[in-house]
């Protein structure tokens, strides 16, 4: 056996025996100092209403946690806590509890909550009980508790949706990425139906035709997206991207400005249309007949065209401005997205056609959890992948194209990757 200098040691197997009281030590507690100097500077800046302070100020608590707890408490958080809590929130939603809870700021009892959802109180006290302790509602007395921002949001399908959604079309696959791996001898996923969704939905569907097949969890699934999107600086704000180079050109009596493929329900161009009212030049979505059936209910601006359309064909629509996607492409390997892109090249007029791609572009240093978590599920769900800079330009060069500029206005935030027709 060898001992190591951290009180690690191995044996002949290499099974690691670690000394025990490392697993109940902070985790990094050499690191705790300097969070503390940031919280305090970036609170007081968030107390002043910088713009920037609130994510400064989350970046550098959820540091302190990880550095201040031991791994004891990481693995009990990790393994307990948020499955557990997942649980109550969808068994809340499914009740109708944060509707209950959240008429009003008044405290409610759970006896009263129970009797206003229909459910035994014992019961629902627990679970009223765990969420307090999550810190996602107020605890105002023994087994009394207040409305949270939090559970306001819930009183909301755009928001509620995506506790059932990920459930039934996401967390499957994400729990059996491990066995997947395993079984193929741990290879980068490659093929969206075999990967570990179809392992853990016990299915041969990709996910998109599951979702297909499961209209509800797929309405769902919209939402979810719709709710992931808002609240995030977006590429048609001032200070993004250069919108105005973009719209201040003569389409042409039919021309089409912007072709959003793959555009789900319209909430980007209404997004567009709402923010730049005076662009000339026709507005056009694109996706497969049962996601345009959901979006034909959703009044969508006159403006916006509808059109029927599977970005694995030619693109129908001749020399528009801008081919737009928004989290297309992370949904497919490298192979299926260069032929998404071979598929929109011939529409383009060069010079002056652009294919613009709204994702996620991973930096090689401090990258944000919500896009590392996202790229897991996608791993998982998709057998696809969000990628870095240099992945999208070889990519988009593999297409014949060339990216002529990556816009990032914000850590965490998606990107613009704007390009062209490679000369």
């Amino acid at each position: 056996m060898t001992v190591e200098a951290n009180g690690s040691a191995t044996n002949g197997h290499q099974e690691a025996f670690v000394d025990g009281s490392v697993a109940i030590s902070a985790n990094l507690p050499e690191l705790v100092p300097g969070l503390l100097e940031k919280i305090a500077a970036s609170g007081n800046a968030f107390v002043s209403k910088d713009p920037k302070a609130r994510t400064e100020l989350l970046d550098a608590a959820r540091a302190l946690v990880c550095a201040t707890e031991t791994p004891r408490e990481t693995m009990i958080r990790v393994s307990w806590s948020q499955s557990t809590l997942y649980a109550c929130i969808e068994t809340g939603v499914d009740l109708g509890l944060f509707t209950a809870l959240s008429e009003d700021d008044k405290p409610k009892t759970a006896d009263s909550l129970a009797k206003a959802v229909g459910a035994e109180p014992k019961m629902l006290a627990r679970i009223l009980k765990h969420l307090c302790a999550m810190g996602l509602i107020l605890e105002t007395g023994p087994n009394e508790y207040r409305r949270t921002g939090f559970s306001m949001s819930l009183m909301s399908e755009r928001y509620s949706d995506a506790y059932p959604c990920i459930t039934d079309c996401i967390t499957g696959g994400v729990m059996a990425l491990p066995a997947h791996l395993k079984k193929n001898n741990y290879r980068n996923p490659s093929n969206g139906t075999d990967c570990g969704f179809q392992l853990g939905y016990r299915t041969t569907d990709h996910c998109f035709e599951f979702l297909k097949n499961h209209p509800v969890v797929a309405k769902q699934f919209n939402n979810h997206m719709s709710a992931y999107h808002q609240g995030r600086p977006s590429w048609m704000d001032d200070g993004f991207f250069d919108v105005p180079r973009l719209v201040q050109v003569d389409t042409g009596d039919d021309g089409a400005l912007l072709v959003d493929m793959g555009g789900s329900v319209g909430h980007d161009l209404s997004e567009f249309r709402r923010k730049h009212p005076n662009a000339a030049g026709r507005l056009i979505l694109q996706d497969l007949p049962h996601v345009l059936e959901q979006a034909r209910t959703m009044n969508l601006h006159q403006s916006i065209e509808i059109m029927e359309h599977d970005f694995f064909t030619e693109q129908p629509v001749k020399g528009a401005r801008a081919y737009y996607m928004h989290s297309v492409l992370h949904d497919w390997p490298d192979e299926k997205c260069v032929e998404i892109l071979k598929n929109i090249v011939p529409a383009m007029t060069p010079g002056y056609s652009k294919i613009l791609i709204n994702e996620n572009v991973i930096p090689e240093t401090n990258a944000y959890w919500e896009t590392t978590s996202l790229d897991i599920i996608m791993m998982a769900d998709f057998a696809s992948t969000e990628r870095t800079a240099a992945n999208w330009h070889a990519l988009v060069e593999a297409a014949g194209l060339t990216v002529s500029k990556i816009w990032t206005v914000q850590r965490g935030v998606e990107s613009l990757i704007e390009c062209e027709i490679e000369c």
